[in-house]
Order: C-alpha cells, then structure tokens, then sequence
C-alpha cells in the first residue's frame, strides 16, 4: 500500500510529532510546524496522535493512490483536488486504487498537513521519522531528503473510519491578524522597561526571511543590556533578539543552542499559528505566565481528546 509522488510541491516533508529527547546531544526536534493542524488529522482518523503524516509547504503537491485507505487534510487551505474537484480542509475524505490528490497554491495559510489511515510507514532514525534536511534524519530516505517524484510513500493499514470534520469552533483563520502570548524569560529582565513596552506595545511584519528554524520579524529594534550570553539550550518558541534588535522566533529546526539573549517564548500551539503566516503578516505579542500558557493547552488537549468530530460539528 502506497502514494506514489507525481510532483513533490515546493516543500514537501514526512513528519511525525518529533525526534525526542536528543536535543543534549545536539539533535533538533523537528516535527510539525503547526501542531494544531497536525494533531486533529490524526485525530480524525483515530490515529496514534504521533502518527507521521505529510506536511505540505506552498502546495503544487500531486500524489496518486495505489491503494484504498481514508484521508484527512488539515492546516492550511492549499486549493486540494481529488480527482480534480474541490476539496476543503479540516474533514477527512475516502480514497481509492487510481485517485489523485492535487494541491495548488495557498488559499489561506501556509502549510497544510495530510493524514492517512494508519499512518505513513518511513523508517525511523532515533525513534523518529520527522524530517530534519539540515541534519539528514528522517523521511523517506531516512536522510533527511525532501520527497521527490516518483517516491513510493509506505502506508499503513487503514482501520475503518467515518467521515469526519474538525468543530468549526476549533478551525483556525489564517487570514487573521496575529496576537500571541509570549512567557517571559529568566532573561527579561534584562530588557528595560522602555523596551518591554516597546515590543508588546507594537505591531511586528513576518520578513521574507523565514523556514523551519526560524521566522525573523520586522519592526521597532528592542534592545537588551546583555551584549550577548554563554550559548545555552534553545526552547521551541523562544524570541531570540540578536544584536540589530529585530526579533527571530525558533521553530521546529531549531539550532538547539545559542548566544542570543531572548525575552521570552511562544507556547507550541501559539509558534504553529505563526508558521500559518507568510511574508507580510502582521504579529503583535503581549504578556502571559506559565500557568495561563498550560492552561491553554491543556483546553486543547482536552477538546481533542473528547471532541466528536462529525460532520457540521
């Protein structure tokens, strides 16, 4: 049972939930960049959360099924075919031997995830099959490798699943300004206060200059009274500002230590509503704890274990 690539897209990338517990040792997570997204395609098909799915940057991804299984298609709205008709995000859909699934070009969003019954089945490099091209883990190849035409992408065994669709309530607009909450850091105070409200009080632009180890903003400098610090680990989310003043929020590809000071970090969930947002967007940040950030997740996770999806829910 397989997909076989008729066309990669711009960035297509095997992940599951991430390369755990190797970070001491220099190995990045890698994973989602929108876990979000990517959670509720497993969801959907009553997949182990962590299972691997494909996640699609920019789109002009084109597969043809070998077999018949159950999708789901989630995150961004990349204009998906199947068979050349219309097909929305956020719900699953019935494949069969000889369909094809096409994406174009973004809609809404970034990066749109794709979820197969049972999972994909790559071979794993500690523990993992998330793609991390930096490093040459993961995927298909096990190298690291993006997909290319004519890979044969390993399936599982599909378990039977009825049609499902994501609660309206818990579907994202991309097309939305962005405030996130930002936990600040034992560094923070380091930040003058001038500058504190200067970063939570202005409106940041997503640069050209960003991929899955970081997203560089645009705006008013901030300035620390730290000319720079011993390198040191490196959180998901963290919002490095190096010596320009111009803050670089760590994605999943992270470098996993650095010399910059930084005042804080997004949460998981809040860095994957960024990687959703391309050039130009408009971000802002305020102020949150620990516990406001758990509590959050937590109501996710909670709504993602107990949430119905069906459809019009």
């Amino acid at each position: 049972m397989s997909f076989e690539v008729l066309n990669p897209g711009m960035l297509t990338l095997i992940q599951d939930i991430g390369r755990l517990g190797y970070q001491h040792i220099g190995v990045t997570t890698g994973g989602p960049m929108d876990e979000h997204a990517f959670l509720w395609a497993n969801r959907l098909l009553n997949n182990p959360l962590s299972a691997a799915q494909l996640e699609i940057t920019f789109g002009r991804l084109s597969l043809l099924a070998h077999s018949d299984t159950s999708i789901a298609i989630t995150g961004a709205d990349l204009g998906a075919r199947i068979n050349n008709q219309g097909v929305q995000p956020w719900q699953t859909y019935e494949i069969k031997q000889g369909d094809r699934i096409d994406f174009s070009m973004p809609v809404s969003g970034l990066r749109a995830y794709l979820a197969v019954s049972g999972g994909l089945r790559p071979p794993l490099k500690l523990g993992s099959c998330a793609t991390v091209s930096r490093e040459k883990l993961g995927g298909l190849d096990g190298q690291g490798s993006k997909l290319q035409t004519g890979d044969r992408i390993p399936l599982g065994t599909p378990q039977k699943t009825p049609r499902a669709s994501v609660p309206y309530s818990e579907i994202p607009d991309y097309r939305k300004p962005l405030r996130l909450g930002v936990i600040p850091g034992y560094q923070y105070p380091h930040f003058p206060r001038s500058e504190r409200t200067r970063f939570f009080s202005g409106e940041y632009e997503v640069s050209q200059n960003i991929d899955r180890m970081g997203y560089r903003l645009a705006g008013a400098a901030i300035q620390c009274d730290l000319d720079g610090i011993i390198s040191e680990g490196i959180a998901y989310g963290a919002i490095q500002i190096p010596a320009d003043g111009q803050p670089i929020v760590l994605m999943k590809d992270r470098q996993t230590i650095g010399g910059y000071p930084k005042i804080g970090s997004l949460s998981a969930l809040g860095a994957g509503q960024l990687a959703q947002r391309g050039p130009g967007a408009s971000v802002s940040f305020y102020p949150v704890d620990v516990a406001d950030a758990e509590a959050r997740r937590m109501i996710f996770n909670r709504r993602l274990r107990d949430g119905a999806p069906g459809i019009g829910k």
